[in-house]
């Protein structure tokens, strides 16, 4: 037996392990989402705010950082794009994605002000922020929640357990359950689709069938 067919059959023998941890992982994963049904009224609240928004003509902000960033573009892009229905753009904006305004922002004024900053120049009253940080140490993201507050936009947060203090600086937070940050992400890209679907049905109905027989 050659050694590469000798490795090939110890790692073979040795998947056991390997699929019960992910048995365990993903039972954990599925226990933590099942809980998220608890913030049901506050994705309903929160998916109110952005309709009331986009229908006046405002802007939907989105921030965070690492995956809370991919989640911010992710969900941005499900409204400027679109979600499950053909329809209009809708105005989103992930105030992660100009590398040259964050890293200009970063390098002259902190990396503390890159949202911030952007969001000085573009929120206006009756905007929205979403304020993703799975930890709520986020001082970056803190910071946009200020701005965001002076300037008159209301803010929803996406935070976990952990979160508590960053939650309270919010009007509306949607906090994921799970133990580990993996799980609150988790957490929080399933209601941010369910906010987008929401917005989308509430701003789009699906026109009615005709009277049947």
């Amino acid at each position: 037996m050659t050694r590469t067919a000798a490795k090939r059959g110890k790692r073979e023998r040795g998947t056991g392990w390997l699929e019960r941890e992910a048995r365990a992982a993903l039972r954990e994963s599925g226990r933590a989402m099942t809980r998220l049904e608890r913030n049901a009224r506050a994705v309903a609240e929160a998916a109110e705010a952005l309709v009331a928004t986009l229908e006046s003509g405002g802007t939907v902000y989105f921030c965070g950082n690492g995956g809370s960033a991919a989640d911010a573009q992710h969900l941005a892009a499900e409204l400027s794009g679109r979600f499950r229905t053909d329809r209009p753009a809708l105005a989103a904006v992930a105030l992660t994605t100009n590398s040259s305004a964050l890293t200009a922002i970063g390098n002259d004024y902190g990396f503390e002000q890159v949202f911030s900053r952007q969001l000085e120049g573009l929120g206006v009253a009756g905007d929205v922020l979403v304020a993703i940080s799975t930890s709520g140490e986020s001082a970056n993201v803190s910071r946009a929640i200020e701005v965001a507050h002076r300037q008159g936009l209301t803010v929803i947060g996406m935070t976990g357990p952990a979160g508590r203090r960053f939650a309270a600086l919010c009007d509306l937070a949607l906090v994921a359950p799970g133990r580990t940050t993996p799980f609150v992400q988790e957490g929080h890209i399933a209601m941010g689709h369910t906010l987008c679907g929401l917005v989308e049905r509430a701003l789009f109905p699906a026109p009615r069938r005709g009277g049947g027989r």
